[in-house]
Parts: C-alpha cells; sequence; structure tokens
C-alpha cells in the first residue's frame, strides 16, 4: 500500500483528463474513489492526532484542504496549472502559456461549463459582457469595433487607443425629478463613465501587455476595467493586485453563463474627472466612440438616458449558443 500523497494523485488525475478544469473537491471525490485504501489509513493516521476525520465529509473536506495548501508546489514542481477566482479550477495542459493565449477561442474543454459543445471568441464576449453590464451593474453600453477607425496616423498610430466596450452608469435614475432638474447645472455629477478591455484568458505570458492595453485605451474613463473569463496561475492575482494599486484600473472575473458568478476581483480606483482631451482624440478617429459621446450629451441635455437606443442590437441579437443544457 503506497502512501498517500496529494502530490501525486493530483497531477495524475489532472494528466489523465488533459486541459479540463477541476475544482478541488471533484478531484478529492476521485482520490476517495480511487485510492480508499490509502484514504482509510489516512483517516485512521489523522485519528490517532486527535483530528477527528470520522465522517465521509470530513475526511473530503480535509482532502479539500490539503489540496488547497499544496498549490503552490503542485504548480511550481509537478506542472500542474490553476485558475484565480472562484472556484479556483485545476488542470493540466501541454501548452505554453503563450500558447494559450495565441488563438482568439476559448476551446470547448477550457469553457466555464462541461455541457459546452461550441468554441466561444472573444468577439463572442462582447454581447454577452454588455448583457452583464446592464443586468447586474446597471451599466449602459456601447461597443467600439476598431474597424471603423480612420487610420490617418499610419498602421500602428491607434495601437491600444481605443477600449471594446465603453459605459455609461446613470447615477441619477432613483432621483427624484426636482433634484434632476437642478443636477442639470452639474452635470459631471450625474454620471460615470466606464471603459473596459475583454479577453478570455489573462496568465502570465500576457498579463502585462494586456494590463498595460487597459491603462492605454481606459484611463480617460471614471472607471477604467480589464475583463477575462479565465486568470491562471499562482501569481498572477497578486500581480494585478500591484499593479492595479499603481494604476487603478480594476479587474473582473467574467462568467458568461452565469452573470451571477461574475467576480469583481479588483474594484477600479474611481477617477474624479474624465480627461475629455483623450476623448477629443477617440472621438476624432472612431465613429462608434462619437456615437458614445453623443449619447452622454444627449441624456446631459434631456435628462433622460434612453436605455433601449443603447442597447437595441442586444434585443434583436440572439446570445451566442454556449452548448448549455
Amino acid at each position: 500500500m503506497s502512501n498517500f500523497s496529494i502530490t501525486k494523485f493530483v497531477p495524475q488525475f489532472l494528466k489523465e483528463n488533459p486541459e479540463e478544469r477541476f475544482t478541488a473537491r471533484e478531484i478529492a471525490h476521485w482520490i476517495v474513489r480511487t485510492y480508499p485504501d490509502e484514504t482509510e489509513k489516512k483517516r485512521l493516521s489523522s485519528n490517532a492526532r486527535k483530528v477527528p476525520l470520522n465522517t465521509p465529509e470530513a475526511m473530503l473536506q480535509q482532502i479539500v484542504a490539503e489540496i488547497g495548501a499544496q498549490r503552490s508546489r503542485l504548480e511550481k514542481r509537478h506542472g500542474v496549472r490553476t485558475t484565480e477566482g472562484r472556484p479556483r479550477k485545476y488542470f493540466y495542459s501541454s501548452k505554453t502559456e503563450e500558447e494559450e493565449v495565441s488563438g482568439n477561442l476559448l476551446n470547448p474543454s477550457d469553457s466555464p461549463s462541461s455541457n459546452a459543445n461550441s468554441a466561444l471568441s472573444e468577439h463572442d464576449l462582447y454581447p454577452l459582457f454588455r448583457r452583464y453590464l446592464r443586468d447586474e451593474l446597471s451599466v449602459l453600453s456601447k461597443r467600439i469595433d476598431e474597424r471603423k477607425s480612420c487610420n490617418n496616423r499610419g498602421m500602428s498610430g491607434n495601437k491600444w487607443l481605443f477600449p471594446d466596450l465603453v459605459g455609461m452608469e446613470d447615477l441619477s435614475r432613483a432621483w427624484d425629478r426636482e433634484v434632476i432638474d437642478c443636477a442639470k447645472e452639474y452635470s459631471d455629477k450625474k454620471t460615470n463613465l466606464w471603459s473596459f478591455e475583454l479577453k478570455l484568458k489573462i496568465n502570465g505570458s500576457n498579463l502585462r501587455e494586456a494590463f498595460f492595453q487597459t491603462v492605454s485605451n481606459s484611463s480617460w474613463a471614471n472607471f477604467g476595467y480589464l475583463v477575462a473569463v479565465e486568470f491562471h496561475g499562482g501569481d498572477t492575482l497578486s500581480e494585478l493586485r500591484l499593479l492595479s494599486g499603481l494604476h487603478g484600473i480594476g479587474v473582473i472575473k467574467f462568467d458568461p453563463e452565469d452573470f451571477s458568478s461574475s467576480e469583481i476581483l479588483l474594484p477600479a480606483r474611481a477617477r474624479t474627472d474624465v480627461d475629455w482631451g483623450t476623448v477629443n482624440r477617440i472621438v476624432q478617429q472612431n465613429k462608434d466612440f462619437k456615437d458614445y459621446i453623443r449619447l452622454i450629451r444627449q441624456f446631459y441635455q434631456t435628462g433622460d438616458h434612453l436605455s433601449s437606443v443603447w442597447h437595441h442590437d442586444l434585443d434583436r441579437r440572439p446570445a451566442p449558443d454556449l452548448g448549455k443544457a
């Protein structure tokens, strides 16, 4: 009978199921089923040390805790990869980190749902995230299509200038009409402007590039966010936390199948004033962004945020099929 070993069992299981994501609890269930003798020996040994594991659930929870405690060792010595956010997922991949993010598709096995049967592209995220902004954060949003930009500054003249999405938060939506009319003289106090850069995956190979791309194209707004479906690596969130503290950009983990499970991992630091000089630069280069500013101006003038105008394309366009049962 071999000894109970988290650093043996976990890599074995993940290598037998490459590219698939599993929670620590799912792995623990497999360990208990596959190694019942080793598990029982561990249980008896624990009881001898007066740490009672006298129920199956207690034993299972102990294994879950040990998997979490061994995360760093599993990553550094055994090639296991992990995702950030809740619930954390563990997986094994033969791809390098660069290969993982070089494509523009999330493979079905990479999807947040094991039921997914179709590939999800970065562009598929845009309407889904806009619904999340509308339904969960009450932020009106528009897609900024870089293909609608003029390129009079050369091939790289507009690099990292445009965010993927922009938004407006109507701070006055619950105000009394008298207050709204009074606040028209102070319109900058009535809205927050948001900017978002979306990615499928963030890991050590693309973290800084993606973050500083967001700094470049979103720092004009009151709130700028880097958004991704998956964050890989034990040091990823700590690095993002450091960069966020320096530059004020927030981080969102977006679940395209269950919006309520999405997390603001790091809240953006609010900027009191919009950088109107940068706004003017983007307006001169992109029609979508000019339409966005026009809608904000109309809101200032009328007090009506015209949500149906902002989201008419979402209401008429079906969401991408994520293969949900």
